[in-house]
């Protein structure tokens, strides 16, 4: 089981002071991927991203997801940059519609969420590979812009997913796919087939990436045959990673870091 990449999720419902133990306890157990997430209102991605990744020494720190209403893709791709030079090969973002209801209740909810992440997500993937932009969609509109800071080591820039149609996209025009917790084996089997799909239609080859998230109840007393049965079951299906969060309004990750540190031979 050595080599199967395992995380676990540090929830934004948790205070953000507790996200320093959390890192090093992840560091610590032999976790992979610590990952993190926005939601309104409580904690920033990119924050709370730059905090864990400096805390730590080899962990890496994923965010799924940035709402890409919230920021200009300019913006975005300016920080994925920063934190992808600073941490190189550590950062993983992904990036989303975010809750439609957040973000119309902030003024930034669009009439075409899909149309607005295919053009954000094509120009901040573009910006970090180093190329001039010009573009001039719907929801974006840049002028001959390009990073001075590019990364060296451009980071993989994940889509999350629920519907067909997003997980069609992030084939056609990502790096990889975020799937979100709740999901049966057959329904990621399912995905991973829509993915396919969508770099088809694209003419896309190469590397990709499967994150799936699952939800545990930490409390359990079959928490660490639950961990390694549900990352033996979603491996197969096609996952990359198998990302464990724990149930509840704030729940510790502790025992899922245990869990996982076990499985992975660190404990």
């Amino acid at each position: 089981m050595n080599d199967m990449n395992l995380g676990v999720v540090f929830r934004p419902q948790s205070p953000p002071e507790r996200l320093r133990d959390v890192a090093l306890a992840a560091e610590a157990y032999g976790v992979g991927e610590l990952w993190l997430w926005e939601d309104c209102f409580l904690e920033g991605g990119l924050t709370t991203a730059t905090a864990a990744l400096a805390w730590t020494e080899r962990l890496k720190v994923g965010v799924g997801l940035l709402p890409v209403p919230l920021r200009n893709p300019a913006v975005a791709a300016m920080e994925i940059a920063t934190l992808a030079r600073m941490f190189p090969g550590r950062f993983l973002p992904g990036l989303g519609h975010g809750v439609l209801e957040w973000m119309a209740q902030v003024g930034a909810r669009v009439p075409s969420p899909m149309t607005l992440l295919r053009e954000h997500a094509t120009a901040v993937r573009d910006l970090l590979h180093g190329r001039t932009v010009d573009v001039d969609g719907r929801f974006v509109h840049l002028d001959g812009v390009s990073l001075d800071w590019p990364p060296r080591e451009v980071p993989p820039i994940l889509i999350g997913a629920r519907g067909p149609k997003t997980v069609r996209l992030a084939g056609e025009i990502a790096d990889g796919v975020l799937l979100d917790s709740g999901l049966t084996v057959g329904q990621v089997r399912e995905a991973r087939s829509q993915v396919e799909e969508g770099r088809a239609a694209a003419g896309r080859t190469g590397d990709f990436r499967t994150v799936v998230y699952l939800e545990l109840d930490a409390t359990s007393d079959r928490l660490a045959e639950q961990v390694e049965e549900h990352a033996r079951e979603f491996s197969a299906a096609g996952a990359d990673t198998v990302v464990f969060q724990a149930t509840g309004e704030a729940p510790d990750p502790e025992p899922l870091l245990e869990a996982c540190g076990r499985l992975a031979g660190r404990v």
